[in-house]
């Protein structure tokens, strides 16, 4: 029997956020907020999310030997997540420097410190916990020689989920392992430079372009309006449930690991990209990233709790 639901193999930041009117324009300075630190980074997220979904979730990741890296482990710990496979070195932790504008938009610079020492050497000794994992989900936050050795060594008929953030090109094995790969409009588009679908402003043709590339299925999130699936029988749209916009930063990374855990839980690809919707449209209605993100039982990730908006 496997003894992870999820196995998140990717990066640990610490988020520095400060609040904005506007976020300025080249050349610019305008004041904001003081400053908050939170945990996060994509690999800490969406093994967070996942695991307060109720998911046995382990991540394999690096941080430094410092207070960020402290900080980091102490919230993976406090959500449940197994911290075997954290490994932490001299280096210093990476960093993401996020502001959050007045609509609850974010943007977002990152130093990945000692998530770019993330080896595919390192991959190979946990091969305990990428053996003992029904999904393993990654992003690309950490080098892609260490994804790419996440996929060769997952164990056999292990699903892999794979991020593509920030988007960059994929090596034919990895994309050929994807189910699903998952991006948002801007990686696809970017995934896409130069083929003719990228010309054009619909997602599904977006998706269909993905899919002829080599991936079994693909997940397009489309923001207020929801997300996109897609795989050889067909596509389907899922619409977002209508929430007060608070704070959209993570809100990815929540809908990411709700989809993981639910793909690992047995559920086809469709039910669980509903289920991640909701749990990516509750993230937004609160502030923070890890500390927005539900719980298993909350009403906001329940069906048919939030009225959905078909406008």
């Amino acid at each position: 029997m496997l003894g992870y639901d999820l196995l998140v193999v990717g990066s640990a930041n610490a988020d520095l956020v400060i609040g904005v009117d506007r976020r300025p324009g080249a050349g610019e300075t305008v004041l904001g907020s003081d400053l908050a630190v939170h945990p996060g980074g994509k690999g800490a997220n969406q093994a967070v999310a996942a695991a307060r979904l109720g998911a046995r979730t382990a991540l394999l990741a690096r941080v430094g030997g410092d207070a960020y890296g402290r900080l980091l482990l102490d919230a993976q710990r406090a959500a449940g997540v197994d911290t075997v496979g954290v490994l932490v070195g001299e280096e210093p932790t990476g960093v993401a420097v996020i502001t959050v504008d007045a609509a609850g938009d974010n943007s977002i610079v990152v130093s990945p410190g000692a998530n770019a020492r993330l080896e595919p050497g390192d991959i190979r000794a946990a091969g305990s916990l990428l053996a003992s994992a029904r999904v393993v989900s990654a992003q690309l936050e950490i080098p892609m020689a260490a994804v790419a050795e996440a996929v060769r060594s997952r164990a056999p008929g292990a699903r892999l989920v794979l991020n593509a953030s920030p988007p960059a090109q994929l090596p034919p094995p990895v994309l050929a392992a994807c189910d699903p790969l998952v991006v948002n409009e801007h990686e696809a588009l970017a995934l896409l430079a130069g083929h003719p679908a990228a010309e054009g402003d619909e997602p599904a043709a977006w998706a269909s372009a993905l899919l002829s590339r080599g991936p079994r299925s693909v997940v397009i999130t489309l923001g207020a309006a929801g997300a996109l699936a897609a795989d050889r029988n067909g596509v389907v749209t899922v619409p977002a449930p209508r929430v007060a916009v608070v704070d959209t930063t993570e809100a990815g990374d929540a809908f990411t690991g709700a989809l993981a855990w639910r793909l690992s839980a047995g559920d086809g690809l469709e039910t669980a990209v509903r289920y991640a919707v909701r749990v990516g449209s509750a993230a937004c209605a609160r502030a923070g990233a890890q500390s927005s993100f539900p719980r298993a039982g909350d009403p906001a990730v329940l069906p048919d709790v939030l009225p959905v908006d078909e406008n």
